[in-house]
């Protein structure tokens, strides 16, 4: 049985400023459908991904801003950070983790820069959404066997 991670909810407390926050993000918006003044679902996705993110108004109990580190993979940390930055995102720098294996909660453990060697896997920028919910960026240039 194949399980495919294809939507995730994030919580938002103003549906519109967050739909334009992610536009500008250049995800692309698949569905925007509200059903009465108590419900409404948009759905976007970041280029390339074949997961989605879904918010509104009436679609979860989880608080504005709660979700954090959901993770962006791509092949180029710097031109990503170039890439939110050029968008008007406040984006961190590049960093890696003091422990070389994954990143710690919150702001523990980074390291300015890149992973030694530009490690895969290793590297890491962030951003949060206007409500604070947080993204973290990982660079992945050679997967892992399997993968």
């Amino acid at each position: 049985m194949d399980y495919r991670l294809e939507v995730l909810v994030i919580p938002v407390g103003d549906v519109d400023r967050a739909k334009t926050f992610y536009q500008g993000l250049g995800w692309r918006e698949d569905a925007d459908f509200a059903t009465g003044e108590d419900f409404r679902v948009i759905q976007m996705t970041p280029p390339g991904s074949p997961t989605a993110v879904i918010f509104g108004k009436g679609i979860t109990s989880a608080a504005p801003g709660s979700a954090q580190d959901m993770m962006l993979v791509v092949d180029d940390i710097e031109a990503a950070r170039t890439d939110l930055t050029d968008r008007g995102i406040p984006v961190s720098g590049v960093f890696h983790d003091a422990g070389g294996v994954f990143h710690h909660a919150g702001t523990e453990a980074r390291v300015d820069g890149a992973a030694p060697g530009r490690q895969s896997y290793g590297s890491f920028v962030s951003f949060a959404d206007p409500d604070g919910n947080g993204w973290v960026v990982q660079e992945v240039t050679t997967r892992l066997p399997g993968r």
